[in-house]
């Protein structure tokens, strides 16, 4: 090996001392501050065996960082040069063809694509769709649900009901009531093993049936707080004596305006006559299919979640207890859920939906946008824009 010496790096001193800083900083990578160190010693002359010998690199690498120094100076020697890297495996065209292949057909008999019959219908890895299939955000393998409303008093009732959550009136309660029937008090037929480190909780999937109740809930929009009864069916009789539950449990002072569905229950002579004796109590009704409207269907979920479909009840008496301490622990610590969208808003939502299915007559539904306007706004509107 020759150990001539080299022709010395020239620095100046703003070099020198960036030089010195990177060499000595603690914070420094290691392979940053051996290349300072590695120019520092060629701008004294030294050989670059010395130097390769010194630092204990090889020859070759002193004089890639000796000839990168000189072309850029300090930046320089703070990165690596790029790398060309692999080549792409797959072309833009088959890229494409999996897309199109994703959006527009399927697999033979069947509803929908899995990464490995794409995979097999392309002739690439189940790993290749995968990643093409993340990058255009597609997922063949889920599908959401929806429901349009077809009421045709829709946007009337909307206006109503949402009029109520965002300007309740005066010396009155906002209540949203439903019903949750056929609650099963379902007994598992062997017991389980707890939840322990490492191990989630386990239970049977067959069970035993002992029997059904229903469950009255009234929420309360001012303060989160819930009435609650559990009644042996669901009729008329029994929503009318749940009404009188919710009566015996308000302010007799108070107006009751409550938010109910359109089930028979709640439109039968028998709910028309007490109503007639009770002139503070008012219903309105949310549109066909739009539960999504009533607030209570979201408590409704949270008692689902948190005491009935992980429980374990040997009799319908140890399900209603389960229920009621529900109840009784919320109402100690109420929630208040709390309505944000206007009724614009919602319209608007609703219309592009129904374009982007293809299922909106545009002039039924602008007639019902006007005829509820004329009555929320009491005066003539005229005929919207398209």
């Amino acid at each position: 090996m020759s150990n001539h010496a080299a022709q010395s790096l020239v620095l100046d001193l703003g070099e020198r001392r960036r030089l010195e800083y990177l060499k000595s900083n603690g914070k420094t990578p290691q392979k940053i501050a051996l290349r300072a160190k590695l120019v520092l010693l060629a701008s004294q002359g030294k050989a670059n065996s010395a130097i390769a010998k010194t630092l204990g690199i090889s020859r070759p690498t002193v004089l890639l960082w000796r000839k990168r120094f000189g072309l850029l100076g300090v930046p320089g020697i703070m990165k690596d040069a790029p790398r060309p890297g692999r080549k792409k495996a797959l072309s833009p065209d088959k890229v494409k063809a999996v897309v199109e292949a994703t959006l527009h057909s399927r697999p033979e008999g069947q509803t929908h694509w899995s990464v490995r019959s794409m995979a097999k219908a392309q002739g690439l890895s189940r790993m290749a769709v995968q990643r093409i299939w993340k990058l255009h955000q597609l997922q063949p393998h889920r599908v959401e649900s929806f429901k349009l409303s077809n009421d045709k008093h829709f946007v009337a009732k909307l206006r109503e009901v949402v009029g109520l959550y965002m300007n309740p009136p005066d010396k009155a309660l906002v209540l949203c009531v439903d019903e949750k029937s056929q609650i099963q008090a379902l007994d598992r037929t062997q017991p389980g093993l707890p939840m322990k480190k490492g191990r989630c909780g386990t239970m049977t999937h067959d069970y035993k049936r002992h029997g059904t109740t229903t469950l009255f809930a009234a929420l309360n929009m001012l303060d989160g707080k819930v009435v609650g009864q559990c009644l042996p069916r669901h009729r008329s009789r029994e929503f009318v004596r749940f009404l009188g539950t919710i009566d015996q449990s308000t302010p007799p002072e108070l107006d009751l305006h409550l938010i109910v569905d359109n089930y028979c229950t709640h439109k039968s002579p028998l709910v028309k006559s007490w109503l007639k004796r009770h002139p503070r109590f008012h219903l309105h009704f949310i549109p066909t299919g739009s539960s999504w409207l009533n607030m209570v269907e979201r408590w409704c979920r949270n008692i689902t979640d948190k005491a009935i479909r992980r429980g374990v009840f040997t009799s319908v008496p140890a399900l209603i207890k389960a229920i009621e301490e529900y109840l009784a622990a919320h109402n100690a610590n109420p929630k208040i859920f709390a309505w944000a969208k206007d009724a614009d808003t919602i319209l608007a939502k609703v219309v592009k939906c129904k374009e982007a299915l293809g299922t909106l007559d545009w002039a039924k539904f602008a007639q019902s946008v006007r005829r509820s306007l004329r009555g929320y706004l009491g005066c003539k509107v005229g005929s919207p824009r398209r």
